[in-house]
């Protein structure tokens, strides 16, 4: 009854370091153990090293552990600790955990052979993240079992412990019963055996009795604040970091200083107490391009809006050419798009998301009037309440083909293009204004327009911009397309470029260069000979140049009646997708993403099939990035995603 007590934690640790698949966790300021699962066997002992000068275990003593437990499966068992006997495979004493109880494991020898005897403590309750001291007592047929110095559970068996338990050619297990199955995941900071005697009174006198001590290994115990002068840390710890993976958690002071690591685009993050700080971000680079999705449209799609609602979700609205059924708006949710909302529209040819303020609104490009002879666009307003788009403002249009949201001076404003009124495609496309005081968009300015087909607004510097693409002058595509510069409150001509059935442009950046590309549809001029091929035509490349102050030709691209640019970046990469919606022969035609290659441009890298391709949207989410095409052709548009290395 004079032994002290038998430090099974400590034998296993090496003077002045660590045990090889052992790890020191700090976490809620208290140090403990984590045990390797791969090599149950490196994490043992010859019970011979305990007791020197006996080969039996104690008839009456006391087990101390304070452990850590991580959240346990419900039909899973994990070992704190094992004494097991090199030739066989049954448990001579042993402690094992599972959800809600406690098992204390001994083998019972006689003569004729043997028995394992459980004793079962039930109601017993670890998992919930927090340091737990448990003392088990053991006296012949009595077993008692102190949590955190509470109540004592008391249990008398029908079977003894041993009175004499042979510990010859045995040895102690830290964590396992000598495989991997059942090893122990959470921490240990204590495991000490106390011969002759009930441990309770010696350890249930500390204030914090979850931590209470009767002896820890040197690696665990606390250190000084502050190291001697330049003296480091003897026993490096890790602290208790938690590291969520998946999609992005929240980030509150909760989360505070915990790690989120982003899979898909292999970063990780740590939370500042509001918002996620990248730590470690792999530069991505993209290696191909496989289909994810096929998105089943009302009609065929001439357009594709993707945007993100705050604090609702990621959204797609698609301009469909037929009402009924109208144009439609789809959800992300599960990784996919989902029908959300219907939306009456007549022939649309786009969509525009754009925000003032707090308002939320979509503007949608109307080239066909409605059942009552009427011809008008319409912006809709999302209603918080009904979490729904609704009908906020109709502005009579021409044909519209796009509609371009920007802000100047702290003002907001609104581009419609006008196509054509009856046969004229020479016609005003206008620029409204937000009135603040009426809520309502008003008439700004009016800009004279020919078949145009989109609007495309940017900035440099100090400088705001307005590019339109105009299409057909009713004769002929060889025509010259315009650039306006804001200046005295109004956008005046600042640049002409000529275009071949200009669809589209799309302003991008590149390192502190900037580029305007424009998308060619076709070449047509009624005075002229027809070519041999009508849409196979190049699409050019601009790049700004500050010294002559205008945009110059830096590339041109050969397309197949391109209707789209898409800009997009992967990593430090940049890219370029078109889409070639019509060779002249059909409509199942490649459309190309292009990869910046510096001096050498841009160079073709990927050959997408598509059908009557219309538009491109690039998006990500925290699964990864993608790539939405529309079909002009069929009612069925596609989500590709973008795969890395």
């Amino acid at each position: 009854t004079d032994l002290g007590p038998l430090d099974i934690l400590a034998e296993v640790v090496p003077a002045g370091g660590l045990a090889r698949g052992m790890r020191v966790f700090q976490v809620q300021g208290v140090r403990g153990f984590q045990l390797a699962t791969s090599q149950p066997r490196t994490l043992s002992f010859p019970a011979s090293q305990l007791f020197i000068h006996c080969d039996r275990f104690p008839e009456e003593f006391s087990i101390i552990i304070t452990l850590r437990v991580l959240s346990v499966p419900a039909k899973r068992n994990e070992y704190v600790f094992t004494l097991m006997a090199e030739e066989s495979a049954s448990v001579l004493v042993g402690l094992r955990y599972a959800p809600s109880k406690l098992h204390f494991l001994f083998w019972s020898q006689e003569r004729t052979g043997g028995w394992q005897t459980h004793v079962t403590f039930p109601n017993i309750s670890l998992s919930d993240d927090q340091w737990h001291t448990l003392v088990l007592a053991v006296s012949g047929q009595s077993f008692s079992l102190t949590v955190d110095c509470s109540i004592p559970k008391d249990i008398v068996m029908e079977t003894p412990f041993p009175a004499s338990l042979s510990v010859k050619r045995a040895s102690f297990y830290l964590g396992n019963r000598r495989r991997r199955k059942g090893v122990f995941t959470g921490l240990l900071r204590q495991l000490v055996l106390l011969p002759g005697a009930d441990a309770t009174p010696q350890i249930c006198t500390a204030m914090n009795f979850k931590v209470a001590t009767l002896s820890v290994p040197t690696v665990l115990q606390d250190l000084p604040a502050k190291p001697a002068s330049n003296e480091v840390l003897k026993y490096p710890y890790e602290t208790d970091t938690k590291v969520t993976l998946g999609s992005r958690p929240p980030c509150t002071t909760r989360e505070k200083e915990q790690f989120w690591f982003n899979a898909s685009q292999q970063g990780l993050y740590v939370c500042n107490g509001s918002a996620w700080i990248s730590v470690l971000e792999v530069k991505q680079r993209l290696d191909y391009v496989e289909e994810y999705q096929n998105l089943v449209t009302n009609s065929e799609t001439m357009d594709v809006e993707v945007f993100t609602i705050p604090k609702v979700g990621l959204f797609a609205a698609t301009a469909n050419r037929y009402t009924p059924p109208g144009s439609a708006i789809y959800k992300w949710t599960d990784g996919k798009f989902v029908p959300y909302q219907n939306i009456p529209t007549y022939q649309a040819q786009s969509w525009k998301y754009f925000t003032i303020g707090k308002k939320i609104f979509l503007a949608v490009a109307n080239f066909e009037q409605n059942d009552r002879g009427q011809e008008f666009s319409v912006i809709y307003k999302w209603s918080r309440r009904k979490e729904k788009f609704i009908t906020y403002q109709r502005i009579t249009t021409h044909s519209a083909r796009d509609w371009e949201a920007f802000v100047i001076e702290g003002e907001a404003f609104l581009a419609v293009v006008n196509h054509r009124e009856g046969n004229n495609h020479n016609i005003d496309s206008v620029i409204y204004r937000w009135n603040p005081r009426t809520g309502l968009f008003e008439t700004n300015q009016t800009i004279p327009t020919s078949g145009a087909y989109d609007w495309e607004f940017f900035t440099i510097g100090p400088y705001s911009f307005l590019a339109v693409a105009n299409t057909f002058n009713g004769t002929s595509t060889k025509i010259y397309s315009h650039i306006y510069i804001w200046l005295s409150g109004s956008f005046q001509l600042f640049q002409s470029i000529l275009t071949f059935g200009a669809a589209d442009w799309e302003v991008f950046r590149i390192g502190d260069r900037v580029f305007l590309a424009v998308a060619n549809s076709h070449s047509y001029d009624s005075g002229m000979p027809a070519p041999s091929n009508f849409y196979a035509i190049n699409s050019s490349i601009y790049e700004l140049n500050i010294t002559a102050q205008m945009f110059v030709k830096f590339q041109d691209l050969l397309t197949y009646s391109a209707l789209d640019w898409e800009f997009f970046s992967v990593g430090d990469d940049s890219f370029l997708v078109v889409a070639n919606s019509f060779d002249g022969f059909t409509f199942s035609v490649n459309s190309i993403i292009y990869r910046w290659q510096g001096y050498e441009g841009f160079v073709a890298a990927h050959h997408l099939p598509t059908v009557g391709c219309r538009d491109w949207e690039a998006f990500h989410t925290t699964e990864g990035s993608y790539l939405l095409y529309s079909s002009a052709k069929e009612p069925l548009s596609k989500v590709l995603k973008l795969k890395t290395t």
